[in-house]
């Protein structure tokens, strides 16, 4: 169904379809981005793909407050966003076509932006960049904004295949004519459809528009509840895995079916770079018969890929692929903790060359060998403040106040700490002051070191507002002058639990596991009792001046 139209509307100069399926909370603020568009002569289409909650409710209320908006219901729930987006196509009055999902919203300019793109210059498509927004911290980023950074007219995409690392639909504004040619509609039954449709996209466009500003805001909520993530945020579920698999084997075919074959390198390094990047971080939090799964799953088709796709990622990425294509799955989980930084292996193994391997065993194969070589890491002779090792707390346990007593096991594969008892410290900063706390590493064997350190949080300074947020400590080394800092793990599961160190200005304390890449130990602050309420103030005018009275108050509630 969808709400009337009179027959002499006048033609719109574009449609934005907003996709929804139950979020009758947010589609209201989705569809009041369009609303305010500075180019107001828009056709708005919110396609609920047959919602059981209070969405067709908000939805007609939408839709009677604005003649610009319309409501097609599917009359059933087709379980994925193609179909909603393909039934608004069918219906859409305008030149021009843009899509929108219900949780995310449009910069108030995105629409002239490319509109106005398209009438400077003919192209199939036009597309900008995409503001990402953390719900959990609030932070913003440009997604993949190396693609996006000057305006230019792209001559087809073999000229830049590097866009196909740009997949979204919903950074782009289509000409309805270039859709129609071709046939082109987003996969139905199938969830990644975004990847297949943009593909298509950008092998079929003779010509495309990049602008550098933001024309999508993009709410990510990366750490949300499982049963309530995004589909693309389900990487828990080996059924994720396997729509990934498939979509990529359909872009192949693809490729392979209309003569774009020099794209597929690039297309096997993106799916490495980002589709196989995302689940390895999550990897060292998988139990042994997931890891099973997504080895039986992924395997065949990393088989397929171009060998020079693996040769330009980093040498981390290339030891978790092997690894799981060897399916030392135990060892690819260590590896994984790695990723994104700069965590050495617990053992390395030399061959009669002289060679260097991550692990405990040299590899079989010439392909293992190849991805497992570690002398590109140099690990015996970087210089000490880039050196890598890897520090893991082996016992945790609270102590008296905010403290807590750690035992630290540190692995230093390339030998660069000498035979004895090295100088080490936890260094943790909830403001501009460090708190250190130094302790001693003896040595177990060649290589591993061990230490125990008691952690007190209340010796930390505050800033005089207060601090709210996560800090996560270090591990730092000092040798010779030099020192060496570097992330320190922790078990990937023990129960949190809270402390209230004594200050004046009182926080309440959690420690907890990170529960992401890479595991390390993460201590959150939270400004509790007065403070809470002198935070928000003291954050508004942090000058001098008030630094000072905030140490006055504090000399005053002592």
């Amino acid at each position: 169904m969808t709400t009337p139209r009179t027959p002499d509307a006048k033609t719109p100069d574009v449609t934005v379809t907003v996709i929804v399926y139950n979020d009758a909370e947010r589609l209201p603020r989705a569809v009041a981005s369009l609303l305010r568009q500075t180019h107001p002569d828009l056709e708005v289409i919110i396609s609920d793909d047959h919602s059981t909650d209070d969405t067709p409710a908000v939805a007609r209320r939408l839709a009677a407050q604005d003649d610009r908006v319309r409501y097609l219901r599917l009359p059933e729930n087709s379980g994925g966003c193609s179909a909603p987006r393909n039934r608004a196509i069918d219906i859409a009055r305008a030149p021009y076509l843009m899509f929108l999902d219900s949780d995310d919203e449009l910069p108030e300019d995105a629409v002239e932006l490319l509109l106005a793109a398209h009438r400077e210059r003919e192209v199939d498509f036009v597309m900008g960049a995409v503001e990402r927004i953390r719900v959990d911290t609030g932070r913003r980023s440009t997604w993949m904004p190396q693609l996006v950074a000057e305006r230019r007219t792209v001559e087809g995409i073999a000229s830049e295949p590097g866009l196909l690392f740009e997949h979204l639909s919903t950074s782009k504004m289509y000409r309805r004519e270039f859709l129609d040619r071709h046939g082109l509609r987003f996969p139905e039954g199938i969830h990644y459809e975004d990847q297949l449709f943009s593909a298509q996209a950008y092998c079929l466009a003779r010509s495309f528009t990049v602008v550098p500003e933001p024309v999508y805001r993009w709410y990510i909520a990366p750490y949300g509840a499982a049963e309530s993530a995004s589909i693309s945020n389900q990487r828990h579920k080996l059924s994720n895995v396997r729509d990934r698999i498939h979509v990529q084997r359909l872009i192949d075919a693809f490729l392979a079916e209309h003569g774009h074959g020099e794209l597929r390198k690039e297309k096997d390094h993106k799916f490495l770079k980002h589709d196989f990047r995302m689940y390895a971080g999550d990897l060292p939090y998988r139990d042994e018969e997931w890891l099973t799964g997504f080895a039986d799953v992924v395997t065949p088709y990393l088989d397929t890929l171009a060998p020079e796709a693996y040769a330009r990622l980093p040498r981390m990425e290339r030891v978790v692929l092997q690894l799981v294509r060897d399916r030392r799955l135990t060892d690819a989980r260590s590896a994984a903790r790695g990723l994104g930084h700069r965590v050495a292996p617990r053992e390395t193994v030399t061959d009669a060359t002289g060679t260097t391997y991550w692990g405990s065993e040299v590899p079989s194969s010439p392909s293992a060998r190849r991805e497992l070589d570690l002398s590109d890491l140099d690990l015996t002779d970087r210089p000490f403040p880039s050196a890598l090792f890897r520090h893991e707390i082996t016992s945790l346990t609270p102590g008296p106040g905010a403290s807590l007593d750690l035992t630290v096991r540190t692995y230093d594969p390339g030998l660069r700490l000498p035979v004895g008892p090295q100088r080490a410290s936890l260094v943790v900063a909830p403001g501009r002051r460090r708190l250190v706390t130094a302790f001693r590493l003896d040595p177990v064997r060649p290589g591993v070191f061990e230490g125990r350190v008691r952690l007190d949080l209340a010796a930390a300074r505050l800033p005089v507002q207060g601090f709210d947020g996560i800090r996560h400590p270090v591990l730092r080394l000092d040798h010779h002058g030099l020192t060496n800092s570097s992330v320190l793990l922790a078990p990937l599961d023990f129960p949190p639990f809270e402390a209230a160190p004594v200050g004046t200005l009182p926080h309440a304390l959690t420690v907890e596991p990170e529960n992401h890449t890479p595991g390390r130990l993460q201590i959150r602050w939270r400004p509790i009792g007065i403070t809470t309420h002198l935070t928000p103030l003291l954050h508004k005018a942090a000058g001098p001046k008030t630094r000072q009275a905030a140490h006055l108050l504090r000399s005053t509630l002592h």
